[in-house]
C-alpha cells in the first residue's frame, strides 16, 4: 500500500498501466502523445535555471577545508572508479544495445538542431564551449557553453565573497535553485500522467519493444552495478589485504537500508556506522570520505547514467561520435562531482543529457518508467562504493583496523554532520534522493 502512495509506485503503475493501453488501441494512443511532450516540455524548461544556479552555488561556495593527504586519496579513488564506471557503461551499452528495436523517429526540436552547429573539427567543438552570448546559449539551450560560462561566474563570486564577506548574491543564486526545485516537484506531480501517455502512444506505435528495451536497458544497469562491485571487491582485497568473505558482515545492514529507501542520504548515518564499527576504518578517515562521497561518490549513478546516453542514442538510431561519447563520459562523472549537481530527479538528469547531446527525447518515458528499479541498483553501488573507497584511503595510512574488521574487537562511532566537514547542503541530499525519482 506504502508503494502504491508513493511517486515512484504511481509511475510505475502508469507506466504499465501506458504499455497495456498502447497494445490493446494501437496507433490512436498516438493521439495522447501531446499529453506527454507537455510533460517533457515542463522537465526541459527547468534545465537551464537549474544548471546554472546549482553550478554557480557549488562553486560560490566552495571551502579550502579537507585539503592533505586523505583527500587526494578520496577524490583519486573517487574520480578513478567514476571514470572506471563511465567506460564500462559504454562497453555495455555498445553490447547488450539496451536501446535497439525501439525506434524513435521524432525529429529533434528545431532549436536543439540549430545550437548543435556545424563543427568541422575537434577545435571547432573545444571553442564552442565558449558562448559569446550565454544569454544565446540559454535561449537555445546549448547545454556545454551554459556550464562553462557558470563555473567561472561561480569561481568569481568565490573570490569575490573571499575578499569582500558579502554574500548576498550567492545567497540569491541559491534561493533561486530552491524555488526552481520546487518548482520540479510540482511537475512531477504529473509524472505518471506524463508517462502514461509517452508509453502509450510509443507502445502504440512500436508495441513490444518498449517491453523488451525497458529490461535491456535494465539489465545492462544491474551488469555494470554487479562488475563494478566485484572490481570495487577485488581492489579493496587487493590493497588492504583484508579477507573479501568479511566483506558482508560491513556491508549487509547499510544495503538493505540502501535498496529500500533508494537513497543514500539516508542511509549515510548506517553508512558511517558500519563503516567504522564494521569496516574498522578510522573515524577521521571516515567522516571526511563518507561525506565527500555523500556528493561525489555516486559510481551507480555514473554508470545509469552512460547507459541512458547509450539507451537514447540506440533508440533515436544514432551513432555516437567519439567527441559525443567523451562528452557524454565527462557529462556523467560531472554530474558526480558536486560541481554540477542537477538535483531534482532522474527525468531532469536524461533530459540534460539528451539535450546537451542532441539525443532524441521521446524515448525518456521509458527511463522515467523503470527509474525506480534502476534506482536500487544506483544506490546500491553507491552506499558500498563509498565503504569500500574509504577502506582504501584508510589502507594507504595504515588506519584500518583488521581487528574490527574481523569482528574481534569493538568499536562505537561518533555522532557526526557531514554538513560540518564538507560543506554539504541540502543540494547534497536533492541529488541523492533524484537517485528514486527526487
Amino acid at each position: 500500500m506504502r508503494f502504491i502512495k508513493s511517486m515512484a509506485g504511481q509511475i510505475t503503475i502508469a507506466a504499465v498501466a501506458g504499455v497495456l493501453f498502447g497494445l490493446i488501441v494501437g496507433e490512436w494512443a498516438a493521439n495522447l502523445k501531446f499529453i506527454g511532450d507537455i510533460f517533457i516540455r515542463l522537465i526541459q524548461m527547468a534545465i537551464v535555471p537549474l544548471v546554472m544556479s546549482s553550478v554557480i552555488v557549488a562553486t560560490g561556495s566552495m571551502t579550502g577545508s579537507g585539503v592533505g593527504k586523505i583527500a587526494f586519496r578520496t577524490f583519486k579513488w573517487m574520480i578513478g572508479f567514476s571514470l572506471v564506471a563511465a567506460v564500462l557503461a559504454y562497453l555495455l551499452g555498445t553490447l547488450i544495445q539496451p536501446g535497439a528495436g525501439l525506434t524513435v523517429t521524432e525529429p529533434l526540436d528545431p532549436s536543439l538542431q540549430e545550437s548543435a552547429g556545424e563543427a568541422s573539427g575537434w577545435q571547432d567543438t573545444v571553442v564552442g564551449f565558449v558562448s559569446t552570448n550565454v544569454f544565446e546559449a540559454m535561449a537555445s539551450a546549448t547545454m556545454v557553453p551554459i556550464i562553462v560560462f557558470s563555473l567561472i561566474f561561480g569561481v568569481a563570486l568565490n573570490n569575490y565573497i573571499r575578499s569582500t564577506g558579502k554574500r548576498e548574491v550567492l545567497t540569491f543564486v541559491d534561493q533561486v535553485q530552491q524555488v526552481v526545485l520546487i518548482m520540479i516537484r510540482i511537475v512531477m506531480r504529473v509524472a505518471p500522467v506524463g508517462v502514461f501517455a509517452l508509453l502509450a502512444a510509443l507502445t502504440g506505435d512500436v508495441g513490444l519493444a518498449v517491453v523488451t528495451t525497458a529490461l535491456k536497458y535494465l539489465g545492462a544497469t544491474l551488469a555494470g552495478v554487479i562488475i563494478l562491485f566485484l572490481l570495487f571487491v577485488v581492489v579493496v582485497s587487493a590493497r588492504t589485504r583484508l579477507n573479501p568473505l568479511k566483506l558482508p558482515r560491513c556491508l549487509l545492514e547499510q544495503t538493505v537500508i540502501a535498496v529500500t529507501t533508494t537513497s543514500s542520504a539516508v542511509t549515510f548515518p548506517t553508512v558511517l556506522k558500519n563503516t567504522v564499527e564494521k569496516a574498522g576504518v578510522s573515524q577521521r578517515v571516515a567522516n571526511f570520505t563518507l561525506s565527500v562521497g555523500l556528493t561525489m561518490g555516486s559510481y551507480g549513478a555514473v554508470l545509469n547514467y552512460m547507459i541512458a546516453v547509450m539507451f537514447l542514442a540506440q533508440a533515436g538510431g544514432i551513432t555516437l561520435t567519439p567527441g559525443q561519447i567523451a562528452m557524454g563520459m565527462g557529462l556523467a562523472v560531472l554530474l558526480n562531482m558536486g560541481t554540477i549537481t542537477v538535483p531534482g530527479g532522474f527525468p531532469v538528469i536524461a533530459m540534460f543529457l539528451a539535450t546537451t547531446l542532441d539525443l532524441p527525447f521521446e524515448a525518456v518515458g521509458v527511463l522515467i518508467a523503470v527509474d525506480w528499479f534502476a534506482g536500487i541498483f544506483r544506490t546500491f553501488l553507491n552506499v558500498n562504493g563509498d565503504t569500500m573507497v574509504a577502506m582504501l584511503v584508510a589502507g594507504a595510512s595504515d588506519e584500518v583496523d583488521h581487528d574490527v574488521y574481523n569482528g574481534i574487537k569493538d568499536v562505537t562511532a561518533e555522532d557526526f554532520d557531514p554538513e560540518d566537514e564538507a560543506g554539504v547542503d541540502g543540494d547534497g541530499d536533492e541529488l541523492k534522493r533524484a537517485e528514486s525519482l527526487g
